[in-house]
């Protein structure tokens, strides 16, 4: 087997490795969701291969790693990438930046669900700062976008 049948799931390890990297305070609260980046790309890339499947699982690996509650990434990854799905003709054909307006939507949508499910089995008060990373999500998308698909091109997956 080659890298390019890894190359999908490398790229996931990938982005779970970026959102639990030790960062300082100041700035872990601008970490961007780099496991929902990076699906979002590969569902609107590649709807047939990567789907609420996958997202599925990544959300229970993401919440093993984060210690969180066992399904609340899970779900609220799932409905993202669900919304993502039901639209992906519509959004290929976005520009750039459209496509980063949208995705800090799924973004704010993926975050406010977390929070959401969490606030309902734990104590947990909302504050303005659980959104900084919708605003790094979709100033880092343009730079993602070209990375995969450059990627996915040079391997020819499809």
């Amino acid at each position: 087997m080659s890298f390019r049948s890894y190359a999908i799931a490398l790229s996931l390890i990938c982005a779970l490795v970026l959102q639990i990297m030790p960062l300082p305070a100041f700035v872990d609260l601008y970490r961007p969701d780099w496991v929902l980046l990076v699906l979002c790309y590969w569902t609107l890339a590649l709807p047939h291969r990567v789907n609420i499947g996958v997202a599925f699982v990544i959300g229970l690996i993401l919440d093993v790693l984060l210690g969180s509650s066992l399904g609340v990434h899970s779900f609220a990854m799932c409905v993202s990438i669900y919304v993502l799905a039901a639209n992906y003709k519509r959004l290929r054909n976005y520009s750039l930046w459209q496509q980063a307006i949208v995705i800090g939507i799924i973004s704010a949508f993926y975050n406010l669900v977390v929070f959401w499910l969490q606030h309902l089995l734990t104590d947990v008060y909302f504050l303005i700062t659980y959104m900084w990373p919708v605003v790094s999500s979709m100033i880092i998308w343009p730079w993602l976008f070209w990375l995969l698909r450059k990627l996915r091109r040079q391997l020819r997956i499809s």
